[in-house]
């Protein structure tokens, strides 16, 4: 089931929003589809804080305080976009989660994040997230397949 229109309520990986931001030749079409479709409210976006952290790296090594402005500034006013800080429960999830399937904490705290947050679906392109079984994780790459 690749279909992302059948999904109301969707987790968002950080990647999505890089690819876009960086222009990733392979991906930042299908990220701005899927990302003008939460714009819009066809669908509504869940991402963990931790999308900040990762997507704010790549400019503050380059010292590129513009870019640094600007990512937080489209990131936290992007509409129908809900940021969550991670609290307890989603710390407890990321815990079982890293447990069950041996994923690297910020992986973790991301799909601990959509599954808190009541989401249908988790969109990445990592692939080793597959296995979670606890949401339907989408992968970048299988949807372009699919189109």
């Amino acid at each position: 089931m690749l279909k992302i229109e059948q999904h109301s309520r969707i987790g968002i990986d950080s990647m999505l929003f890089i690819y876009l931001l960086e222009d990733n030749p392979d991906f930042s079409d299908i990220c701005a589809s899927i990302l003008e479709d939460v714009e819009t409210g066809k669908i509504s976006g869940i991402t963990s804080s931790i999308t900040l952290l990762e997507i704010l790296v790549k400019p503050k090594m380059n010292g590129n305080q513009k870019a640094v402005n600007d990512y937080k500034d489209i990131l936290t006013n992007f509409p129908n976009l809900e940021i969550v800080n991670v609290d307890l429960e989603i710390a407890d999830i990321a815990s079982t989660l890293r447990s069950r399937y041996s994923i690297k904490t910020p992986d973790a705290i991301q799909v601990a994040t959509a599954i808190n947050k009541g989401c249908s679906a988790f969109i990445t392109n990592d692939f080793a997230l597959q296995k979670i079984e606890e949401i339907n994780v989408l992968i970048l790459k299988d949807i372009l397949s699919s189109k």
